[in-house]
């Protein structure tokens, strides 16, 4: 049984992550989506307790996907919950060569682990949590981008 994780802040999650999720939920039998706790290098809008929930309710109608939080490196959290694979997303340009830095680090600290990349459908290539984070608390439109309820959560916390 192939098992794999897809690890990231997804502060929030929006259409690119739950498309990537999707499709690797069909690729493997089981697919955790990592929620990272608290990332070193980034600010967060929502805590981890609400970007799991909004992640769960993105993909509730997927039997084969949970959504748990996690600290640590991702390597580490794939063998703990039994995940051969690390699934990651990749979007045009710059993505590339942050993600085989990466998965060569991974790679070093869990050779038995590897890291299975998907491609962003076209519709998501520019669809970034930070952007859509400042563009919306600079009051543009992101229903598009994210789900209903995450566009909620967004607005709700933007006018706090």
């Amino acid at each position: 049984m192939a098992k794999a994780i897809y690890p990231g802040s997804f502060d929030p999650a929006h259409n690119g992550h739950i498309d990537i999720a999707r499709r690797a939920a069909t690729v493997f039998d089981e697919l955790v989506i990592a929620v990272y706790k608290s990332p070193p290098t980034k600010r967060l809008m929502f805590s981890t307790e609400e970007r799991v929930e909004m992640f769960q309710e993105s993909v509730s109608d997927v039997p084969n996907i949970s959504v748990v939080p996690f600290t640590g490196l991702a390597p580490v959290v794939a063998r703990e919950n039994g995940a051969q694979f690390i699934v990651r997303g990749l979007r045009a340009g710059l993505d590339f060569e942050l993600e085989f830095e990466m998965a060569l680090m991974w790679r070093h600290v869990a050779p038995d682990i590897d890291v299975v990349c998907i491609m962003s459908s076209l519709d998501y290539q520019f669809v970034y949590s930070s952007r859509i984070k400042e563009v919306a608390s600079l009051g543009a439109d992101v229903s598009e981008l994210v789900p209903p309820h995450i566009a909620e959560a967004l607005a709700s916390r933007i006018n706090e």
